[in-house]
């Protein structure tokens, strides 16, 4: 998107003076993908990345609270996916403080409006797959100053827009054979001192050594992204979580002055 790759005015620069923020997240659709979660985060780890796990709390799997236990005490962290990830949660909640995610992608400002939360993630610089416009212009952050509805009282919180695309949009929509888009997105955020956040999916990655079945993909195409950012920018990035990227804007002077702007 054509002036997307300008910062906000004022803006100072990412943490410690490091080019560009590396963030990952993990959306975890059902059982299969709550099943891969520790070796999505074994791999991670073993290369210097933590990373967002998404659970969806009443779907069609359990999660276990060892599970969170575990993954937080290693740093990762832990987010909400939806409620129950039926499709059902939007039309059912609108106006209603009980709406704390919706996991479709839905990125109208006036309709989000979450419970006590710094971050929001569920708008994307582009997306081919939604039928519906929520691209946004700011490849770095978006910044939202919560309207007031009904119901719950005005609040602001931060949305971090995803900006490479998803791993089932690329390898499974698209039928993507290699992570050259992947990498070719990536080298341009950091040229320009972004913010390259990706979303994938446990659920689609088909573990080392074993032979992908129908809707999936190779996790060596994940390992394969994080090892050229390590080789390509070293000491250069910040590996961030969602988490992390709030706290350090939030407390910017840079974005509060730019709230309304954006």
């Amino acid at each position: 998107m054509p002036a997307s790759e300008r910062p906000p005015s004022n803006w100072q620069g990412w943490r410690e003076g490091k080019k560009f923020a590396f963030v990952l997240m993990h959306d975890v659709e059902s059982s299969a993908g709550l099943s891969n979660c520790r070796s999505l985060a074994q791999l991670e780890m073993e290369l210097g990345f933590r990373s967002s796990f998404n659970l969806v709390p009443e779907g069609n799997y359990r999660v276990p609270a060892e599970l969170r236990d575990e993954l937080t005490a290693r740093g990762f962290e832990i987010g909400i996916h939806d409620l129950r990830h039926d499709g059902h949660l939007f039309p059912h909640t609108a106006g209603s403080c009980s709406a704390i995610s919706i996991g479709c992608m839905i990125s109208t400002c006036n309709t989000m409006h979450p419970r006590p939360t710094r971050t929001h993630l569920s708008r994307s610089q582009t997306d081919v797959t939604l039928s519906f416009r929520s691209g946004c212009h700011a490849q770095m952050i978006i910044a939202i100053a919560q309207q007031s509805t009904r119901n719950c009282a005005a609040r602001g919180y931060l949305e971090l827009p995803y900006t490479l695309p998803q791993d089932s949009t690329l390898f499974l929509l698209l039928s993507e054979k290699t992570t050259e888009i992947w990498r070719r997105k990536l080298d341009w955020i950091a040229q320009h001192g972004g913010m390259a956040f990706i979303n994938t999916h446990p659920d689609y990655m088909a573990l080392a050594g074993a032979r992908p079945k129908a809707w999936e993909y190779p996790i060596a195409f994940y390992n394969e992204l994080l090892n050229y950012i390590r080789s390509r920018y070293p000491g250069e990035y910040w590996p961030a979580l969602p988490r992390q990227v709030a706290a350090y804007l939030l407390g910017s002077t840079a974005l509060t002055q730019n709230k309304a702007q954006h």
